[in-house]
């Protein structure tokens, strides 16, 4: 058993290392493609190739929506299209470690709305952990001071990012209800009609004026980050972390994604980037509290099974 946890571990880990690496990398791709045709490609591209995976793994037949198409659609175009491209608008916006910080509130922002939606309501420890992280994401948009994040314009990227953020959450409470499909029909069968999305989407930014089409040129000189978002930041990091989350249980792997925003401080200070000691603190915050909830979570689920 011992073997199989190890592997887990490490396959979510990566998935954490990847998600974490892609905040900085496709920040610095902004300058020459812009975010909308930038979530696109990503989502395209894994798309083309995740669905001859499928049905070569599950048969043609897998392919197949058999009634659950609106709702498949629906859960597409809200996680694989709306959640993307805010956060990466948002992301063109703002920087790199507000955007994993406001991400990593997802955990929290989940228990409410199950709160909000069926009435449960989370334990006071986990109500106190999530108003802590909420206190820590403030103290690292604002750097502690409001007038300064309204002035340099961030905060309305920090608020693309968490309607984002809002959108995965609605998206992963929403496939609950497709039980019966595996983890990679499910996101094949979603990812389809959210890279339909964006292409419509893209398409009508360009003709509003607001995207611009990049040239062969331009994609030619971000080639190899572009490769990377797409083919490591989704499919790779993706099919990582489903079979990581399988092998070490959805407690331990909320814990591990805690480590996104510390890879993304991490990458930024090894860029000679600095820190003031207000955005440390506060992004401290919200790592100390979402882990502390997370093993709360585990000590009360151990309780459970053995009482």
């Amino acid at each position: 058993m011992q073997q199989p946890f190890a592997t887990g571990v490490a396959m979510a880990l990566a998935a954490v290392l990847l998600w974490g690496a892609q905040f900085p990398i496709a920040k610095s791709v902004f300058a020459t493609v812009d975010p909308y045709h930038v979530s696109l490609i990503r989502y395209a591209v894994a798309t083309l190739l995740l669905v001859p995976i499928l049905a070569w793994r599950e048969g043609p037949a897998a392919l197949r929506y058999y009634g659950g198409g609106w709702p498949a659609s629906m859960l597409g175009l809200v996680g694989m299209c709306g959640s993307p491209l805010l956060v990466f608008a948002g992301l063109s916006a703002t920087r790199p470690e507000h955007a994993a910080i406001i991400v990593s509130l997802q955990p929290s922002m989940t228990a409410i709305a199950d709160w909000a939606r069926h009435g449960r309501r989370p334990a006071s420890f986990t109500q106190a952990c999530i108003a802590t992280a909420f206190v820590g994401v403030v103290l690292v948009v604002t750097k502690g001071d409001p007038a300064l994040a309204f002035g340099k314009g961030e905060l309305l990227g920090d608020l693309l990012v968490l309607v984002g953020a809002a959108c995965w959450v609605v998206y992963t409470m929403g496939t609950l209800r497709f039980s019966g499909w595996s983890s990679l029909k499910l996101t094949v069968l979603t990812l389809v009609p959210g890279s339909i999305g964006l292409a419509v989407a893209t398409a009508a930014l360009v003709a509003l004026g607001v995207a611009r089409v990049p040239s062969a040129r331009e994609l030619g000189a971000v080639g190899a980050e572009l490769a990377f978002l797409a083919l490591f930041g989704v499919l790779v990091a993706m099919i990582c972390w489903n079979a990581g989350n399988k092998r070490i249980g959805a407690l331990n792997s909320m814990l591990m994604l805690n480590l996104v925003p510390v890879v993304v401080f991490v990458i930024g200070f090894l860029q000679g980037q600095r820190f003031e000691p207000v955005e440390l603190a506060g992004a401290g915050l919200v790592i100390a509290a979402l882990a502390a909830n997370n093993l709360y979570l585990r000590h009360v689920h151990a309780r459970r099974v053995h009482p």
